[in-house]
């Protein structure tokens, strides 16, 4: 199943989409992940494989909670647009996810957005277990490290057996890179992700990635099930030097697919209840 995922997760949003040649006239599943860096619309097709989609970088949501109610409504209703036109037809329902362990007003929340969109929504997810509909693990735990928070699923026997979220994340990751550097916050934004820069920030940011990996420790350690194994999704995952940070302070084995952050998005339009 892993390998399978690792193809799947190759596919990425191409920034400049053509239409498609054919308009599919199949069941849709649709996926919408409102998460603190950035906003993503996924299509997949009645074999779950990726249709189309798209991302857009987002501050509307914050720790898991949704801060710009009206300003994440309206960049889902272009994007929901921009992929209609391409695929020609008009997407009506999507799935959508949520941090593990927010409240309930807060799922409701990323509901609404979904609803206030023009989709209805057909189911909520929290992240790492709709991350583990792609990735069908059946053993170890899923760590989703977004821009705010990390949220960890413990698996057993393919079953997510424990889930947890702090706040932790790319954020982060900027915040120390402003402060090191004496830059403003978009700045350092802008600096974490250029390629050329990482490997010089890298020892900057490790702490934070050390604070991840605490965080995974404690919850593992609250699970009371015995993990061997790690995989981490989300954007900040891809960081170079993550993997062996982690490794290095869980001693479990980390591996981290290839493009993580549509890792989750993915998955969450697998719980697409197509009717």
């Amino acid at each position: 199943m892993l390998a399978r995922a690792e193809q799947v997760i190759r596919w990425v949003p191409d920034p400049e989409p053509a239409p498609l040649d054919k308009t599919p006239e199949e069941p849709l599943h649709v996926g919408v992940d409102l998460g603190t860096a950035y906003l993503v619309l996924v299509v997949l097709d009645q074999d779950k494989q990726p249709l189309a989609g798209e991302y857009q970088f987002a501050q509307v949501v914050r720790d898991g909670l949704v801060v710009d109610f009206l300003g994440a409504v309206d960049l889902l209703i272009e994007m929901k647009q921009r992929v209609e036109k391409r695929l020609g037809r008009q997407l009506t329902h999507a799935a959508s996810g949520f941090p593990p362990g927010v409240h309930q007003v807060e799922v409701r929340a990323s509901a609404n957005v979904v609803e206030a969109a023009g989709l209805h929504c057909t189911s909520m997810v929290d992240e790492p277990t709709a991350a583990n509909a792609l990735l069908g693990l059946q053993n170890g735990a899923i760590v989703d490290v977004g821009g705010g928070t990390t949220g960890i699923a413990v698996l057993q026997d393919g079953e997510v057996v424990y889930t947890a979220d702090e706040p932790t994340g790319g954020t982060h990751f900027s915040l120390v890179i402003a402060g090191a550097q004496d830059i403003s916050f978009e700045a350092a934004e802008v600096m974490k992700v250029n390629p050329t820069e990482q490997s010089r920030l890298f020892l900057v940011i490790r702490p934070v990635m050390e604070k991840v990996a605490s965080i995974v420790v404690r919850h593992i350690a609250q699970s009371q099930v015995q993990v061997e194994s790690l995989t981490f999704v989300g954007g900040t995952s891809a960081y170079p030097g993550m993997a062996a940070v982690i490794e290095d302070y869980t001693g479990l084995p980390t591996h981290i697919p290839e493009r993580p952050v549509f890792v989750t998005p993915l998955g969450i339009a697998m719980y697409d209840q197509v009717t």
